[in-house]
């Protein structure tokens, strides 16, 4: 029974990323911390497994379609590895200090990003807008790592915003094709994820058995919710998906 309704969460978190192209983080992890009740920084450790594996497919595909800036992937990581090192040993110090207390800063971290990030996918379309007619541009290595030490350091932290941290502060700094973006984005996500599940593996804070199930049923879900986007109002949906997201937010802030 248990298996069963992890499974019918991933079903339903896999549905919607493949409706929506919302991140898995941002759905699942306030699902796993309230739903599921699992206690936050072991949820934090296993969302971002899970997203390290659903992101695997869509790497393999973007790189073999050359939609892949390796160098702005390499810059990435090169900040957001260590990012993500600083992030989670931050948790271990906090769990070490304040023992379960970690699990309310972790709760209220991600409450933040829960308000931040759903605001950002509001006005997504106008920022890619403005975005696609600026020159495209290839600002500086170092400025690019950066980016990703900030990212790496959020998703050390609360395993939310791997890829929508990542493509917001690309869109407002930095213009490519939108396929290109989109790819550049998932690959580094995948490393990122890869890197941040590693890290909280070692310290305990992973349960490889609530992603095994979340991923049984999250992969059918995300062929069916594929299938759905071309046949149901996506912009709506995602308007709605983004609305409960913001509340979400605000209620794991006042808790």
């Amino acid at each position: 029974m248990d298996l069963l309704i992890k499974s019918l969460v991933g079903f339903g978190v896999g549905t919607l990323i493949g409706m929506t192209g919302v991140g898995g983080g941002v759905l699942l992890l306030p699902i796993l911390i309230f739903g599921l009740h699992v206690p936050a920084m072991r949820a934090v450790g296993s969302d971002a497994l899970f997203n390290f594996a659903t992101k695997i497919g869509a790497s393999i595909v973007h790189l073999r379609k050359g939609t892949v800036k390796g160098k702005v992937v390499l810059a990435l990581i090169i900040g957001s590895a260590p990012g993500s090192y600083l992030g989670v040993s931050l948790l271990v110090h906090l769990r070490n200090v304040y023992g379960n207390g970690v699990n309310h800063f972790i709760t209220v971290a991600v409450g933040v990003l829960l308000i931040c990030i759903p605001t950002f996918l509001f006005f997504q379309k106008k920022i890619e807008d403005r975005a696609a007619a600026k020159p495209p541009s290839m600002k500086s290595f170092a400025w690019m790592s950066l980016i990703g030490l900030v990212a790496g350091f959020l998703v050390g932290i609360t395993s939310v915003g791997s890829g929508s941290i990542v493509m917001m502060m690309l869109l407002l700094f930095y213009s490519f094709q939108p396929k290109v973006m989109v790819g550049t984005d998932i690959v580094h996500a995948l490393l990122l994820t890869g890197v941040t599940s590693l890290l909280h593996f070692r310290m305990h804070n992973v349960d490889t058995h609530l992603v095994g199930a979340l991923l049984l049923g999250s992969v059918p879900g995300g062929l069916l919710g594929s299938y759905l986007s071309t046949r149901v109002p996506v912009p709506w949906l995602r308007r709605i998906l983004c609305a409960v997201l913001l509340a979400t937010g605000a209620r794991m802030l006042m808790s």
